[in-house]
């Protein structure tokens, strides 16, 4: 439990997100595959997501967000020291994305790189970042996530390939004082745990070293679903425990759009309705690492997060990766 004297907060300024042009429906879909809209909804509560044009890469979805959430947060570009890219659908093996990104933004001084933790990816860079301004090693953060996951998935595979969509969404951090309270704005608090044990049951069958293929999704949907609900209910649990708040603080629970069920499963598991949770898997579908953050934007851009609430962010990913940060808007 916080329970006071003067601490560096990563404060969150600015969100923005961007979302291809290229809308894909349901019923698109169930021309090209054995599948329904009914059979989709029912099952994920997806009814259409987002493709990336031919030619526009993951990096162009991520500066777009970028320039969104700076805009956003009244900063410029030359005020950023620090740009943390969440991905697993770089542009190239290397260099990172988070580089060309710099590079599209005109930033030439400080650090950028990737981070590659799957659908928990936004969480771990929000961590990341989060340590380095608290260290006083960098005053602003640009952190994004942002995924072409189109790009890797096998559609012919209707257990996977009506899932996924691409998109992009950014936050701006800059290091701040608080007074070492829960009513400090900004981040509270962070928690993150991987598993490696569970790696089959959600993964790309590709990679440069293994395959020198880029590979497709594969995912063992029922045994993700039970380990999802269990892990993301406890490090939600983790987050209020250290904090010392209950689920009745949380103004609003923004999780990982991977399910409809595993978020309302989630939610029932922490006793919180429904109606303090941001869902936009809907329009969105399962946009990985960048899915937490256009959730984040949707809700504070149509005004339902506020200044001074308490919002808890939640993923899980492949690996499995999953994480929680507790923030103060």
């Amino acid at each position: 439990m916080n329970k006071g004297g003067a601490v560096v907060r990563s404060l969150l300024l600015g969100c923005g997100a961007y979302l291809p042009e290229r809308v894909l429906t349901n019923a698109e879909l169930a021309s090209k595959v054995a599948t329904d809209d009914e059979w989709i909804v029912a099952r994920t509560g997806i009814r259409q997501r987002h493709i990336a044009a031919e030619g526009e890469c993951t990096s162009d979805l991520a500066t777009a967000a970028a320039r969104r959430a700076l805009e956003a947060a009244e900063r410029d570009a030359k005020d950023i020291d620090l740009v943390i890219l969440a991905t697993a659908t770089p542009d190239y093996t290397f260099p990172a994305t988070a580089t060309t990104v710099q590079a599209n933004l005109g930033i030439h001084q400080g650090a950028a790189f990737d981070i590659q933790a799957v659908c928990s990816g936004f969480i771990y860079a929000l961590a990341t970042a989060d340590n380095f301004l608290k260290a006083g090693q960098h005053k602003r953060a640009l952190v994004i996530g942002a995924e072409t996951f189109s790009r890797i998935l096998d559609w012919e595979d209707r257990t996977t390939c009506v899932l996924f969509g691409d998109g992009a969404g950014a936050v701006v951090l800059e290091a701040g004082m608080g007074a070492g309270a829960n009513s400090d704005r900004g981040i509270l608090t962070t928690h993150l745990h991987a598993d490696g044990r569970y790696r089959d049951l959600l993964y790309v069958d590709g990679g440069p070293s293994k395959t020198q293929t880029v590979g497709h999704i594969r995912m063992t949907g029922k045994e993700v679903f039970r380990h999802a609900v269990v892990n993301l209910a406890e490090v939600v649990g983790e987050a209020l425990s250290a904090t010392g708040l209950t689920p009745a603080d949380l103004d609003w629970i923004v999780p990982h759009q991977a399910n409809l069920r595993i978020i309302d499963g989630t939610a029932r598991k922490l006793g919180i309705d429904t109606s303090r949770v941001v869902v936009t898997v809907g329009q969105h579908g399962n946009t990985s690492a960048a899915s937490v953050p256009l959730a984040l934007a949707e809700a504070m851009g149509d005004g339902r997060i506020q200044r001074d609430q308490l919002v808890l962010l939640e993923a899980m990913g492949g690996g499995f990766t999953w994480g929680s940060c507790l923030v103060r808007i």
